[in-house]
């Protein structure tokens, strides 16, 4: 998923910039001093972005299941996140217990009940086919996601509609603190990857996952400190880079009609 600059910073608190807002992040479940002294010896123009910015970190929530963390993705989507807030709030008091509905809840909600809420109709389709996959166990537990690769959650996940492959890597990351994570659609990736490597061109998508095998096994981290560049260079700066080059065709060489014999 690509994003403008205003849309970016109208995503979801829990994704903007790759970091999940949020008041308690804890180390990730894998060894974080490893990976990063993995990736400064494999990538020197990463050791000031290590030395001097934040640490890689994932959120723990109490009760957020690959169910509940969707559902509010999907109510995120498109939207000003303060906007949001307020109808994912409108939601929740829907269940009568202060959590998001479960998804017998959501599948038995009228459409009439969700449009007041302030859904729009993609986006009621979208939590009621959430609901429905997770009773079928295509959207599995967090207890499930957790003993799957990241290869089948992302096959998994992007079934559900209006889910696409960007959400589901931002669970990947932030919830499940998969260390080999690399969004390469993710704009402040992008951007980030410019400023670092100092280019005035945003990498193709391609370019990036072939760039990013040196992070390999950590380019979840990797991309964290992507998205670290991204925010110490600010918009000024970012917004100077200009999009991915596009070759455009040669044109092809016309040739000249045979002269008519007389």
């Amino acid at each position: 998923m690509i994003f403008s600059p205003k849309e970016f910073a109208n995503l979801s608190p829990r994704f903007q910039n790759g970091v999940r807002v949020t008041k308690e992040f804890h180390l990730p479940p894998f060894d974080l001093r490893l990976a990063m002294d993995t990736l400064a010896a494999k990538d020197p123009l990463l050791v000031p972005l290590i030395k001097e910015t934040q640490e890689f970190r994932v959120e723990r929530g109490a009760a957020e299941s690959p169910y509940e963390v969707l559902l509010e993705s999907i109510a995120y989507q498109s939207i000003s996140g303060k906007a949001a807030a307020t109808i994912f709030g409108r939601i929740k008091a829907l269940s009568g217990n202060g959590r998001a509905p479960s998804p017998e809840q959501m599948l038995k909600l009228r459409k009439p009940v969700l449009r007041k809420a302030g859904l729009s109709g993609a986006k009621i389709l979208a939590m009621k086919d959430l609901a429905q996959k997770t009773i079928d166990g295509v959207v599995p537990t967090l207890e499930q996601a957790e003993k799957l690769s990241d290869e089948e959650l992302v096959a998994r996940l992007v079934s559900v509609r209006g889910i696409g492959a960007w959400t589901v890597e931002m669970f990947l990351i932030f919830r499940l603190g998969r260390p080999d994570v690399l969004p390469i659609h993710d704009l402040g990736v992008k951007k980030g990857w410019s400023v670092t490597y100092g280019k005035k061109h945003m990498p193709k998508p391609k370019e990036l996952l072939a760039f990013g095998e040196r992070w390999r096994p950590y380019r979840t981290v990797a991309s964290w400190y992507m998205w670290r560049a991204f925010e110490r260079a600010g918009y000024a700066a970012t917004n100077k880079i200009r999009p991915a080059k596009v070759r455009k065709p040669k044109p092809s060489k016309s040739k000249r009609p045979a002269r008519k014999r007389l």
